[in-house]
């Protein structure tokens, strides 16, 4: 929540140049308050468990959220009973006259697929464009935001020679940005992927700013410079046990390629628990996004239309484009068995 403070506070200048919410007693008067609406377009097949993922890190924060799930009607989901898409799901053509202060769309294990090869391509260009009308903030994750860096920003994708599977680095890239305000110098990020985007093509796009990227699996989270857009290249929403689920069910369908996930499991022993160690910056990361699109979406929902084509909407923040190196001294922690916790001595 932003800070209120007397008029004329010194404080002011220094706050805003961290980009910290602080507002004067009369702005705070003036200021109207509503509950938030979300909309999710979830795409993943176990629609059950991602919409608990999701809705667990939007619940950390103490904003009141409305949410609205959306699926596509051009693809049959086989791993939701139908009784649960008809209680609480909705199409596009039944969704497509509201506005929405948040709008995310997930992921689809589909990477290895050309995306024009993706049987509901089309329409999810079709809301991709409505959303650019009707959504203050547009968060894209895993897959959803492969899709969605292509679509806007011609991002190529290429499918990699072996599976992205594990909990991996991520460097900070701008400290005082809204998102990552907070944020540790690294973080970790779990990846689950056989497809990354192209890197150079993305330092190329003015446009956009990446906000933390790894030196092993790349930009994990990137933002355009006004913030009306997010992509979420890892999986923040997961929960410990996740990646190891992927994995076991990986090896009990007898495939050979399995990789090992990296490090997840403690001295890489799979019969120890997985340590929970990007929990912290997944929840600041969600109550940051959420805090954001409070503090500055429009009352009104309908003025998003003309805010966006004024140029009115969001902040565009100056800030150096291309990616930070990690560090000039190598430092590079969490590799291999030396992440996890310390044996337990004997002596």
């Amino acid at each position: 929540m932003p800070v209120k403070f007397p008029e004329g506070l010194p404080a002011q200048k220094i706050l805003n140049e961290e980009r910290i919410f602080a507002m004067s007693e009369r702005d705070a008067q003036e200021q109207h308050v509503r509950p938030l609406r979300i909309c999710i377009l979830n795409l993943m097949p176990k629609k059950i468990e991602t919409e608990t993922q999701i809705l667990r890190l939007i619940s950390k924060s103490p904003l009141q959220v409305d949410v609205d799930f959306m699926r596509v009607d051009s693809h049959a989901s086989t791993h939701t009973s139908a009784d649960h898409l008809i209680k609480f799901y909705e199409t596009f053509e039944d969704l497509k006259e509201n506005y929405y202060d948040g709008f995310i769309i997930t992921g689809a294990p589909v990477e290895h697929l050309d995306f024009e090869d993706v049987d509901y391509w089309d329409e999810l260009t079709r809301i991709i464009d409505w959303a650019q009308s009707h959504v203050f903030s547009v968060v894209y994750l895993c897959w959803g935001a492969m899709a969605g860096l292509h679509y806007r920003y011609g991002i190529d994708k290429h499918v990699e020679d072996h599976k992205v599977f594990g909990v991996f680095s991520q460097y900070l890239q701008d400290e005082y940005n809204f998102l990552t305000n907070g944020f540790d110098e690294i973080c970790l990020q779990p990846h689950s992927r056989v497809a990354s985007m192209d890197e150079e093509q993305i330092a190329h796009r003015c446009e956009l700013q990446v906000l933390t990227q790894g030196p092993e699996s790349g930009s994990g989270l990137i933002a355009t410079r006004d913030l009306s857009e997010v992509f979420i290249l890892g999986h923040w929403e997961y929960v410990r046990d996740t990646l190891a689920a992927e994995y076991e069910r990986d090896l009990a369908r007898g495939l050979t390629n399995v990789p090992f996930p990296v490090n997840y499991y403690p001295h890489d022993d799979a019969q120890l628990a997985p340590l929970f160690s990007w929990r912290a910056h997944a929840n600041l990361l969600w109550r940051n996004w959420l805090n954001w699109v409070y503090q500055t979406t429009p009352y009104d929902l309908a003025e998003v239309p003309q805010l966006k084509e004024k140029g009115e909407l969001g902040t565009d923040r100056n800030i150096t484009h291309e990616p930070a190196p990690a560090r000039a001294d190598g430092f590079a922690p969490f590799i291999g068995t030396r992440y996890g916790v310390s044996a337990v001595s004997t002596r």
